[in-house]
């Protein structure tokens, strides 16, 4: 596996002068062919491809590459293309950057709030004319400001860029989760027929409550991925979904006076059942045993 931990170690492998030592702009195509590798960037990366390039490997899924996408990668991700040890030549663009560029800064600290940067291969970002003509005006914008010598300024211009960038990618994605509306809609029809089979059966008294993990990887999603389409079609988060549905199971069992409160919220999963009455209040608006009493 190759290992990329600084700007320009991974500039030099493809050919590309280093304009910054935690910023570049790197065209993959400059590098002569070599053989296909896993990859681990020890930084943040956004791909752009200019052409269709075949086969890419990302975590355990593959995904073929079409022009216009846009892949984010966080630091210490691994990809790769396949099939592995065949020679290839590299295409498209890469913007780079360190965490410590934006170490300190308003970014650095949202950038938790670019989910896309988890994402698998086949959640990428597919643009359109215009999306792409205004993220390669954001790119010129980057790679003149590297181009100049460093001063007290720079960090704080390129910072800018790159956090404008990144907003019109999530304003993107949004019009992305629009525009696949039909799709999602399967997914949520999907998760939700998952979940009350899960609250239906023995999982939540023999495993516990059910994560949004559990069911991204059961609709093969990144979980960055996945809680961004439930909110953005459902208006919750997944959880919040989660426990709404939860509810309604406990609502019929809390009416069952053959058992106690606290045997219930063993049933639904939970470990003390505190917890239990504690999230009905919050969610029902009174406890288990004020529920059971008025009706």
């Amino acid at each position: 596996m190759l290992v990329f931990e600084t700007i320009k170690q991974y500039s030099d492998f493809f050919d590309n002068k280093t304009l910054h030592p935690l910023i570049n702009y790197v065209d993959l195509s400059q590098a002569k062919p070599f053989p296909r590798n896993r990859v681990r960037v020890d930084f943040y990366a956004i791909f752009i491809k200019d052409t269709i390039c075949g086969e890419f490997r990302y975590g355990n899924g593959f995904y073929d590459y079409a022009e216009g996408t846009m892949i984010f990668v966080g630091p210490n991700q691994i990809i790769g293309s396949e099939p592995e040890g065949e020679m290839h030549q590299p295409y498209g663009k890469a913007l780079i950057f360190h965490p410590d560029l934006i170490k300190g800064t308003s970014l650095g600290k949202q950038i938790h709030e670019y989910s896309f940067f988890s994402y698998q291969l086949n959640e990428a970002l597919h643009l359109s004319d215009r999306e792409r003509e205004i993220v390669e005006h954001c790119y010129a914008n980057i790679v003149s400001e590297i181009s100049q010598n460093i001063d007290k300024h720079s960090k704080k211009i390129l910072v800018a860029n790159l956090e404008l960038l990144l907003k019109y990618c999530f304003r993107f994605y949004d019009r992305q989760f629009i525009m696949r509306e039909t799709v999602n809609y399967g997914v949520i029809e999907q998760f939700e027929q998952k979940l009350i089979h899960y609250l239906q059966s023995e999982h939540l008294k023999t495993n516990g409550l059910p994560s949004v993990n559990y069911f991204a990887h059961a609709l093969h999603l990144s979980s960055n991925y996945f809680g961004d389409l439930i909110k953005k079609e459902t208006g919750k988060t997944a959880m919040e979904f989660i426990h709404l549905k939860l509810m309604e199971v406990a609502k019929e069992r809390v009416l069952d006076p053959t058992k106690s409160i606290s045997e219930i919220s063993y049933d639904l999963g939970f470990k003390y059942p505190q917890h239990f009455t504690r999230l009905f209040k919050q969610k029902i608006g009174v406890s288990p045993l004020e529920y059971r009493g008025l009706n």
